[in-house]
Parts: structure tokens; C-alpha cells; sequence
């Protein structure tokens, strides 16, 4: 179908847009040019080039979001956005520049070699910023914990108790006494970075908590945080960046997916596999791995778990306790392989993206 459409080749930067026209039934390119990243610009490119005929507009996802799609689509034009990962590299290739990247996303389309990724709905993609600025923040909060204890540890102050930043840990912090100015005024900055962080994180925990509350999130979320592990942000994650799991076919897809799957490298009769590929979507795998390690021990039902299952539907149940039962085994059986613990948890993380996708098939049509 590619062939009978004039495909158009974006790379899309800040400020420029290198643009690569292939007409339709012509393996040559008939123009190529840098436009101005705006939308007049864009406009009066989606008028010339679409003047003889419908075109198909290309480009790769990247840092400048997906407001061009919105626009190009708005206007009635099929616009397309590819995997950057996913675009085929030659071997030889060393030289690379914005318009040579235009033109070969608009011969690989033609050739249908790319790989389109479905572009999330404004209010999706709101929901999948708000859990990732949560994560960010996240590390904000480690980073001042660590600022804070090394410059306690470099004057030879460590804290001794049983547990560090627990409220014990903080009267100690608060009891430091410095000499020099200075120090006390570099240790109040830490301090207050640190608090200043911890701020936001409780105020975005508190309207992930909110969001999760809204339609069309509360069912999902609800019956994902039937599985052990898996409390409201992770399954608001899960949502928020996976959202319509019926476009996984299957579980092996979705696994796929989050990138838990094993790198390969076979030939002939011989068969390599290798680490996992990573080639997937990073916030759903981070998720699944820390929940992952909730299956290192098999212990009884505990209150909480049970008060996030209640009222569940039956079929959902008996996913989650299939999981708490499948999942713990595994794990014991690759460690008493030899296995170290963090791969066991990461083939166990793979198998739990598997009863995430079957509890999310289970979704009423209006979630």
C-alpha cells in the first residue's frame, strides 16, 4: 500500500523539521528540505505535499513528544510514529545528518521496514507524566539522601542505629552541631534539599493516589493490585504505559514489551541466549522488577493483601493466587540452580508482566 502513497520523512529537532518527499510510485526522492519547527510552516508543507494526492508522514518518537502527530492528524493527514530503536542500522553507515535521516525514514516506510508505536491519547499521556515525575522525584530524594551522608561521613559522623532515616536517624540529624559556619551552612542546604524533596514525593503520591481513583483507572488499577507486589503506583504504571493491553496478542507479547525477554544469538544448530534485551519500555520493567521481589519468600496472605482483593471478581483471584503460587517457585528453584537472586527476580518479574496481561484482558470494555 506504501507504494501508492507519497510518504514524507521527518526529523524532527527543537527548532527545525528536515523534511524528505518519496512520491508515490517513485523509489527517488523529489525533495529535500529544512523547514522551521511551527506550525505554519507545517501547514503549508501538508499543502504542497498533499496537492496531487493523500501522503503518509514519518517520523521517530523522541524528546519532542507527540504534539507533531496531533497536529498533522488534526488536519486530516495520516501521520506515523516509529521505534527509533527499532530503525534498521547498516554496518557501514558513518555519516549522519538531519536531512540523510529524513530520507531514509521515508525509504524504510516505504519499504516496510519500520515499526509504528501507537501515540498515546492526551489524557494517557498526562497520567504516564505524572507517575514518571513520581519516579523522578524519587531519585531526586536518594540523590539528596546521598549528598547529606557523605558529607556527614567526610567529618567522620555516621549514624549508628538500627535503621537509617527512620525517626531516630532524623533527631540525630537534627542534634548536629558544626564549628565552622560554613559547615553548618553547607549541612542546613543538603538538609533542606532533602526535605524539600521528600515534600513533593508525599504530594505526588498523593495525586497518583487521586488519579488512580478516576475513571478509566480505577478498575484497572484496582484489579492489578490483586497481585502480591503490586500496590496503586505500580499499577497505575502499568496503566498509564501500557493502556490498552488487548493490542498484545498475547503474554509473550507484552513481555516482549517491557524488554524481560532473552537476547538471542543462533545459528544453525546452535543456540545463545544471552541478558535480557532491555528493548522495551523501561518504567513498566523498573516496576516489575521491584515488585518482583516480593516472591523470594512464600509467606501467608497477609491483611493488607487481603483487603486489596476483596471484591474482586473471581477469575482475577484465581490469576493472583496462581502468581503468588507459580512465582515463588520459580524463584526458589533458579536460586537452588545457582542461579544469583537478582536474575531469579528478573525471570520471575518476566513471568509476573504475563499474569499482569492476563488480569488486564479481564478489564470491562469501559476501563
Amino acid at each position: 500500500m506504501n507504494d501508492f502513497t507519497t510518504v514524507v520523512g521527518l526529523d524532527v529537532a527543537k527548532n527545525s523539521i528536515a523534511v524528505a518527499v518519496l512520491p508515490l510510485g517513485s523509489e527517488r526522492v523529489s525533495e529535500r528540505t529544512m523547514i522551521p519547527h511551527d506550525v505554519r510552516a507545517l501547514e503549508k508543507l501538508a499543502r504542497r505535499v498533499t496537492a496531487n494526492g493523500p501522503a503518509v508522514f514519518v517520523y521517530e518518537a523522541g524528546p519532542c513528544g507527540y504534539h507533531l502527530h496531533r497536529q498533522i492528524t488534526e488536519r486530516g493527514h495520516r501521520c506515523v510514529v516509529v521505534a527509533p530503536g527499532l530503525i534498521p542500522v547498516r554496518p557501514t553507515d558513518r555519516v549522519k545528518t538531519d536531512r540523510r535521516d529524513a530520507e531514509k525514514l521515508a525509504r524504510l516506510y516505504r519499504a516496510g521496514e519500520l515499526t509504528e508505536i501507537r501515540v498515546p491519547e492526551r489524557q494517557e499521556e498526562a497520567a504516564r507524566d505524572l507517575t514518571r515525575a513520581r519516579g523522578d522525584t524519587l531519585g531526586d530524594r536518594l540523590r539528596a539522601r546521598h549528598r547529606l551522608s557523605k558529607f556527614l561521613l567526610r567529618q567522620g559522623r555516621v549514624f549508628r542505629g538500627s535503621k537509617g532515616w527512620d525517626m531516630g536517624h532524623r533527631q540525630w540529624l537534627r542534634g548536629q552541631v558544626f564549628e565552622w559556619p560554613a559547615q553548618r551552612q553547607t549541612f542546613e542546604a543538603y538538609l533542606r534539599t532533602l526535605e524539600e524533596a521528600e515534600a513533593r514525593l508525599q504530594a505526588l503520591d498523593q495525586q497518583v493516589d487521586e488519579l488512580a481513583q478516576t475513571a478509566p483507572y480505577r478498575t484497572p488499577v484496582r484489579y492489578l493490585r490483586c497481585l502480591k507486589g503490586v500496590d496503586t503506583l505500580t499499577a497505575l504504571t502499568l496503566v498509564a504505559e501500557a493502556r490498552h493491553f488487548a493490542r498484545f496478542g498475547k503474554a509473550t507479547g507484552f513481555m516482549a514489551f517491557t524488554g524481560l525477554v532473552s537476547s538471542e544469538w543462533s545459528s544453525g544448530e546452535t543456540v545463545r541466549r544471552g541478558a535480557i534485551t532491555k528493548a522495551g519500555n523501561a518504567h513498566i520493567r523498573r516496576v516489575l522488577g521491584e515488585a518482583a521481589w516480593c516472591y523470594r519468600s512464600h509467606t501467608p496472605l497477609s491483611t493488607t493483601l487481603a483487603k486489596r482483593r476483596e471484591g474482586c471478581p473471581y477469575e482475577v483471584l484465581r490469576i493472583a493466587q496462581a502468581a503468588d503460587r507459580r512465582l515463588h517457585r520459580k524463584f526458589r528453584r533458579l536460586v537452588a540452580r545457582g542461579k544469583p537472586h537478582q536474575v531469579a527476580v528478573t525471570a520471575v518479574a518476566r513471568e509476573l508482566a504475563g499474569f499482569a496481561w492476563a488480569i488486564a484482558r479481564l478489564f470491562p470494555p469501559t476501563a
